[in-house]
């Protein structure tokens, strides 16, 4: 029998970088007053509890401890970051079939438990894992989504923010398609308050549209692998990334944010997961949101979906969801 669901309750299955980054971020954030910390190494994941639960005396009041599956049966959100770590040199896709290997061993172990929250799935390749995780599972589709493009989508705010000497909270743009080598810089919708992107560059003495768009969407594309090859890991941005999805999730706040979603016949596309933007709320992803891609966008799209596909295909998964 399921259990209904707690509120403000989270579990984070897998306690490596950013498992540990994104459970203190969620401890910090005040959305959650109980927290399970999963992990095949249980002494790592009571290590991680007890280190976080230290900093509650600054904090809000929250329990913290280190569970197992049936911990977390009643959890609103759970989130999945367990799986091997990305080495320098590697890509996000030569991860899969290590990390789909680890999914069939965790998604079950969920699913079984009669789950009624929401599956956040944020480990690598994590498009290609929200789709092993929507065929592993048999969870309704809005109940599964990934990180996906959120974070690419941050960075490449943050590094327009940088160009232009703007608060980047005032820049309006999106990565979408993989969250990975053949993302997308949406630039024909990008704008800063409401100003086209180039008129906006303009405003602010910069002329040279093609070499700039290059080079910022080749900057955010290899911002990870330039941290990786600088301190072995990323974990402080994706933390981020977990606390604001949570908090559209807690808080059902209808944002509308790039997440890892099943394409349904959605830009031409069909059966491959890819990040594009819907509406997020306690219902997981509520409604999917269409947007305006130029052609060459277009283009891109379906040439990220194709490589995404070449991978989903060689993956031994069930056909089709439960």
């Amino acid at each position: 029998m399921a259990k209904s669901v707690n509120d403000r309750k989270v579990a984070i299955v897998g306690c490596g970088f950013v498992g540990s980054s994104s459970a203190f971020a969620l401890m910090q954030s005040g959305l959650f007053t109980e927290m399970v910390l999963i992990d095949v190494d249980r002494d790592r994941a009571e290590g991680e509890a007890l280190d976080i639960s230290h900093g509650l005396p600054f904090a809000r009041p929250m329990n913290i401890y280190a569970g197992d599956y049936d911990d977390a049966a009643d959890a609103a959100a759970t989130v999945i970051t367990a799986g091997a770590n990305q080495k320098p040199g590697e890509t996000r896709l030569d991860l899969v079939k290590k990390n789909v290997a680890i999914f069939k061993t965790i998604i079950p172990e969920i699913a079984a438990r009669d789950y009624q929250g929401i599956v956040l799935v944020v480990s690598n390749p994590v498009d290609v894992l929200t789709y092993a995780t929507i065929k592993l599972s048999g969870l309704p589709l809005g109940r599964v989504l990934g990180s996906g493009t959120v974070l690419d989508t941050a960075r490449f705010k943050y590094a327009l923010g940088q160009h232009l000497g703007v608060d980047p909270r005032t820049v309006h743009a999106r990565i979408v398609g993989e969250h990975g080598d053949s993302e997308i810089a949406v630039w024909s919708t990008a704008n800063v308050g409401g100003v086209p992107i180039n008129s906006f560059c303009e405003l602010r003495g910069f002329y040279d549209h093609e070499a700039s768009m290059r080079r910022i969407a080749e900057g955010v594309k290899n911002s990870a692998y330039e941290i990786i090859e600088k301190k072995n890991a990323t974990y402080y941005g994706i933390a981020m990334t977990v606390r604001r999805l949570c908090e559209a999730i807690v808080r059902d706040e209808k944002s509308v944010l790039p997440v890892s979603n099943l394409m349904q016949g959605d830009y031409g596309l069909d059966d491959v997961v890819l990040s594009m933007p819907a509406i997020i709320g306690r219902g997981g992803i509520e409604q999917k949101v269409p947007i305006s891609l130029s052609a060459e966008e277009q283009r891109k799209l379906e040439e990220s979906a194709a490589a995404l596909r070449a991978v989903i295909d060689e993956l031994d998964l069930p056909a089709a969801n439960a």
